[in-house]
């Protein structure tokens, strides 16, 4: 196979690239209906573990209840710097920019939809590390899930290999970085909530508050 050159784009990922989107052409029917649909739904998926891993925390102490709330948010951070670094690199989809590709996805986003990194492998990669972080069983749960559905963005056609892996990275990585800086602060201003809310019952109940 000739691989397609494109500018600033590493040869490696665009022959990655055309060696994937050709096996995917060549598969059963049922197998590139399930990748089309797996691709938006591992979102949904992740989601919905990153909540089960959140309620696991919301019934323990102050810094439990913090990383349930901060996880969430690190996920949009996560989506924001993606958006940010998208607008800065200006990357085409590689469905337009290599000739002669057959790809699953019903078709290519358009011009402007930017494809470094990848906003789903971004978004993946952030509820799967958040969710690994609440709790080590739903997280293990969460990891492939993640893996297959960045991986997937490629086997559709609309991204490049190192778009994913850069995506999945930067995703992990706000994750990460975001709820070990949050989760302590976050933890000592619920503690402050909470006696704040004491005091009254306290009172009228001649009782101390505790501190």
């Amino acid at each position: 196979m000739v691989v397609a050159s494109t500018p600033d784009v590493p040869e490696i990922s665009v022959e990655w690239y055309q060696d994937i989107v050709s096996f995917a052409a060549g598969t059963p029917q049922p197998v590139r209906w399930f990748a089309g649909h797996f691709t938006e739904g591992a979102i949904l998926l992740l989601g919905a573990l990153l909540l089960a891993a959140a309620l696991t925390r919301l019934g323990g102490g102050p810094r439990d209840r913090a990383l349930a709330l901060v996880a969430p948010l690190s996920v949009i951070l996560a989506y924001g710097s993606s958006e940010a670094l998208k607008s800065l690199v200006d990357q085409e989809r590689p469905c337009r920019a290599v000739a002669d590709v057959v790809i699953v996805a019903s078709s290519c986003p358009p011009t402007g939809d930017w494809s470094f990194p990848s906003n789903h492998a971004t978004i993946a990669g952030a509820l799967a590390a958040a969710a690994l972080l609440l709790s080590r069983r739903v997280g293990l749960v969460a990891l492939p899930v993640a893996v297959l559905g960045a991986f997937s963005r490629t086997f559709v056609g609309v991204h490049y290999p190192h778009d994913v892996i850069a995506g999945a990275l930067l995703g992990a990585l706000v994750a990460v970085l975001v709820t070990a800086l949050l989760a302590r602060p976050g933890g000592d201003l619920l503690r402050r909530w909470a006696r704040r809310a004491e005091r009254p019952v306290a009172d009228a109940l001649g009782r101390p508050a505790r501190r």
